[in-house]
């Protein structure tokens, strides 16, 4: 395929996504338009929390000295890669998921009453089962970046892009808009339909993943990058 494929999530997700393409024959070029930065956050006394909800491994990386106080608290984690970060930083995993955090809630048994949830500044909203409440404490944010003169150059002449949220598909079709690029130029996969919606119409072709997770967004890439007309 002679078009461009650009992920724009932030460091290291976006190392992880060209490694994930390449391992399934996919040429990616990195552009973070997102740079993550800690933020300070209060830490709930330990007594009040009975396990940790996590929905990114960066709310482990950037949940600086405060999660220590939480060591050996269950993690009920969204995804296996986070699961492997709270593991690797020294917690027992209780439960990982396999469609985004509130399928998580639904779908487990027996969930402890207190949740601590570490998030990012733009976060999903939850609603837990009866019974069980979330405290929620904000411990980093996606800091949006202007997108590169030379980039913007590459994706005038097409392009498919990789949307891993919906802040991600927001700040990129304000910057196309901001460079003047012509959306029906671009073509946009996303990780799932409520990240496709932020990103408004008008572009060469939106699809989103059948599932919300890396492995299904770069297997739907793979298809569209071997249909006869290229989408």
């Amino acid at each position: 395929m002679s078009m461009p494929i650009v992920a724009i999530r932030p460091e290291p997700g976006c190392s992880a996504t060209v490694a994930a393409g390449r391992e399934i024959g996919l040429t990616i070029q990195p552009c973070p338009l997102f740079e993550i930065r800690t933020l300070p956050w209060d830490a709930p006394p330990p007594e009040r929390v009975d396990a940790l909800l996590f929905g990114s491994a960066n709310a482990i990386r950037h949940g600086g000295d405060g999660l220590a106080a939480y060591r050996g608290k269950p993690v009920y984690a969204v995804g296996e890669v986070t699961a492997q970060a709270a593991r690797e930083a020294g917690f027992p995993v209780a439960a990982v998921g396999s469609g985004g955090l509130q399928h998580l809630l639904d779908s487990e048994a027996g969930l402890p009453p207190h949740l601590l949830r570490i998030a990012g500044a733009e976060h999903v909203a939850l609603h837990p089962p009866h019974g069980v409440t979330i405290e929620t404490r904000i411990a980093y944010e996606n800091a949006p970046l202007p997108l590169p003169a030379f980039v913007a150059e590459r994706l005038a002449g097409g392009a498919l892009v990789l949307l891993h949220s919906a802040a991600a598909a927001r700040h990129f079709a304000s910057e196309c808009a901001r460079m003047g690029l012509p959306r029906a130029s671009i073509a946009l996969v996303a990780l799932g339909p409520r990240i496709a919606a932020a990103a408004g119409s008008g572009w060469r072709k939106l699809e989103n993943a059948p599932q919300p997770r890396e492995a299904a967004l770069l297997a739907l890439v793979h298809e569209m990058c071997h249909e006869p007309r290229q989408f």
